[in-house]
């Protein structure tokens, strides 16, 4: 209601949502896909690279560092603690991390921010690239005692390659886009409802050059697997978190 009263649109979408999910008894996993246990090399081969690659043993000892970073602060990481929501899982982290760095991305669109995981993720490859910027959008928590966990992964040093941008995507998305052009790479962490997916899948695809979406959290809805439907000639991949806990998508376009 609090949500609702604050972004209608938002708020109503995601009650839409749960009403669904009640009315044909599924729970907050509502759609099955199948998970290709290849996925991190073929995704590899697409782009050119072999797999395992030396930005994937980067990431094991900047996975390290980051977990390490939030531990100091006394926060502890993964499924439902950042106030009952997720932090971004290592799978996905892994992924933003080798698109940003094989892709030698410059512009990078995230929604979705809590703690920062992959905020973090994305700007430490953006450092090592020598370039770029990411931009964030995200609805801060309700509850205002988690706003100070509002990109804790994040350090200091990297915060000049980073815009947070504050609202929802349904509002902020879309101008955000045109301001910047074109964008390499795309990560949806936000609302995970089916019509929000779409909506930022959409945008997001006409804003990217040759480059690479990834969007977490598929499984709740089948707005995933009608995007890649609608876009067969692009190379998709489903990919199983590594806690097992979800699936997260990823789409090629100009590979």
């Amino acid at each position: 209601m609090r949500l609702t009263l604050r972004e209608p649109y938002d708020g109503l979408d995601r009650a839409l949502g749960r009403a669904r999910r009640l009315v044909r008894g599924g729970g907050a996993l509502s759609h099955h896909y199948s998970p290709d246990a290849e996925w991190e090399r073929r995704l590899h081969e697409r782009l050119g690279h072999a797999w395992p690659c030396d930005a994937a043993h980067e990431f094991d000892t900047l996975w390290s560092e980051v977990s390490r970073s939030l531990e100091s602060q006394g926060l502890a990481i993964g499924r439902g603690t950042y106030g009952g929501w997720d932090d971004g899982d290592r799978g996905l982290a892994r992924v933003a991390w080798c698109l940003t760095r094989h892709l030698r991305a410059d512009a990078v669109v995230e929604t979705g921010v809590a703690r920062g995981i992959t905020s973090r993720v994305i700007l430490e490859g953006l450092e090592r690239n020598g370039g770029g910027h990411l931009w964030s959008i995200d609805l801060p928590a309700l509850d205002t005692a988690f706003h100070t966990e509002i990109g804790a992964a994040v350090s200091a040093s990297l915060r000049h390659r980073w815009t947070y941008v504050n609202g929802t995507s349904r509002r902020r998305l879309p101008g955000l886009l045109a301001e910047l052009g074109q964008i390499d790479v795309f990560v949806h962490d936000s609302s995970h409802t089916a019509r929000n997916l779409r909506f930022e899948l959409e945008h997001a695809w006409d804003a990217l050059g040759k480059g690479a979406i990834v969007a977490d959290d598929i499984d709740r809805n089948a707005a995933f697997g009608s995007f890649t439907r609608s876009h067969a000639g692009a190379p998709a991949f489903v990919a199983q978190a590594d806690d097992g806990g979800a699936a997260f998508g990823i789409v090629l376009k100009g590979f």
